[in-house]
């Protein structure tokens, strides 16, 4: 067989299409051209022996940050080296996503939605519904999949989340919604108001572990009613991340933190909710401050992380280490009483915030024997391929798309990825150079007069409005 790529004597693992054994790879043309048990070497452009490895469609994130706040020109390739091929940046800024998607580009995909903010894309707090339906036009129109709402940074109103819910499913348009409304803060409780408020709409629910902390009922009984509150919502499709630190704003403003989850992260840490209490944080080391150090975001604590608030004039991305271990594992984990999982997919809520582990920690439950290798490529590929609507990805049947992440289920670590056939990532080192915007065709001809490489696609293909969202599972 003719081929551009080969992969020898891999462990290629495919749910989707009930594969998992000992087979060959080829991609030829940009897509999967053979699974079989031997292909002959001297017909491939490039050969690549992966023994002991694990071959998988390309790692999908469906929840990542690269605004200028998370340093986002470093996110791309962040997250190449954690083996993601496609990313899901949930909340723009647009103008900012794209520049970077420009100017900053690993080899990745990348697709975005818009943030609905008070004061930026919508005049307040309760935008109406001819409002929102502009915004999410022009959006669209410039490259976004759909809408973001930051309910529990920068709330609306109930009766505004909720219309823009509607916009959104009335025109078929990716919604999601990060749960807190001007009335219910983004806590177990909100997530709550979240499933009520989308009652009969489909919705994009992340960081499901996020609301979870124990601030409100204790960590172990808040998960157990999220848990139970999202079975049987086939209307939701749900993603959680498996990093102890969070990610926010540590912006201020008038001497508050802007960002209503930061001020909720220092009162659980014993803080005043202040940007006083926040610098406090921050010299304790309960605070961690993003800075860039050759070319990537890490965390830094204490006098160094002070001085770069300071330097950065507070503009920055602050973690806390707020995410209890229950809260994280049973998100990934658990199961309803049909055997489905409860929460959909595993995700990171990172990019430029230096927390993309979700190859790392997933194969880490591999080992552990928390999921299967199966129950592992569906969580991280599969299932996000379907809830954003991408037929040609998250599988690796004949025609597929050639996006491949390749891991080593002892170290748990990525060892190489492709995208479309083209080598983006290999034993850490990132030699992708493109970035492919996935947008809708509405957005194609903007993304192009970028001179970017656009890739259609459209949430009807996938299972977010489907008619039986599950069945087309099966």
């Amino acid at each position: 067989m003719q081929c551009d790529v080969l992969l020898q004597n891999a462990r290629v693992v495919d749910p989707r299409n009930g594969v998992d054994g000992q087979f060959d790879l080829a991609i030829s043309d940009e897509v999967v051209c053979g699974v079989e048990r031997k292909l002959e070497p001297q017909d491939a452009s490039e050969v690549y022996d992966v023994s002991g490895m694990v071959v998988m469609p390309g790692v999908i994130d469906l929840h990542v940050h690269t605004s200028r706040r998370h340093k986002g020109y470093n996110a791309h390739r962040m997250m190449a080296r954690a083996g993601v091929v496609t990313a899901l940046d949930l909340g723009g800024p647009l103008d900012e996503f794209l520049e970077f998607c420009r100017n900053n580009p690993a080899g990745l995909n990348m697709a975005a939605l818009q943030a609905v903010r008070p004061g930026h894309t919508t005049r307040d707090e309760d935008p109406g519904p001819s409002e929102i339906a502009d915004v999410l036009q022009e959006s669209v129109e410039r490259g976004a999949l759909g809408l973001k709402i930051l309910g529990g940074h920068y709330p609306l109103t109930p009766e505004a989340t909720r219309r823009i819910m509607e916009v959104c499913n009335e025109h078929r348009k990716h919604v999601a919604f990060h749960s807190g409304t001007t009335r219910t803060p983004g806590n177990v409780d909100g997530l709550l108001e979240s499933i009520d408020l989308a009652e009969g709409l489909r919705l994009h629910l992340p960081h499901i572990n996020s609301y979870c902390r124990g601030a409100v009922r204790g960590a172990t009984q808040e998960i157990s009613e999220a848990l139970e509150a999202l079975q049987g919502r086939e209307n939701l499709f749900t993603e959680a991340y498996l990093a102890i630190i969070n990610g926010t704003s540590g912006r201020c403003t008038d001497g508050l933190p802007e960002s209503l989850a930061t001020r909720r992260c220092l009162e659980e840490g014993g803080y005043e909710a202040t940007q006083e209490g926040l610098r406090r944080a921050i010299i304790d080391g309960y605070a961690r401050v993003g800075k860039e150090s050759s070319g990537e975001n890490i965390n830094v604590t204490g006098e160094e992380a002070l001085e770069e608030w300071k330097y950065r004039d507070t503009v920055v991305s602050v973690n806390f280490p707020v995410n209890p271990a229950e809260g994280r594992l049973l998100c990934a984990v658990a199961r309803d009483d049909t055997g489905d999982f409860i929460v959909d997919a595993i995700s990171t809520d990172g990019g430029g915030h230096p927390r993309n582990v979700a190859v790392e920690c997933g194969l880490a439950l591999v080992r552990t024997q928390g999921l299967t290798m199966n129950e592992f490529v569906q969580k991280t590929s599969w299932m996000p391929a379907e809830i954003i609507g991408l037929p040609g990805k998250g599988h690796l049947a004949p025609g597929a798309d050639g996006d491949v992440t390749v891991v080593d289920p002892e170290r748990c670590r990525p060892v190489m990825s492709f995208n479309r056939g083209r080598l983006i990532m290999h034993r850490g080192a990132v030699v992708g150079n493109e970035t492919t915007v996935i947008t809708t065709e509405h957005g194609r001809k903007a993304i192009q007069d970028m001179g970017l490489r656009a890739y259609t696609a459209d949430t009807q293909d996938g299972i977010f409005y489907a008619d039986d969202p599950r069945a087309a599972l099966k």
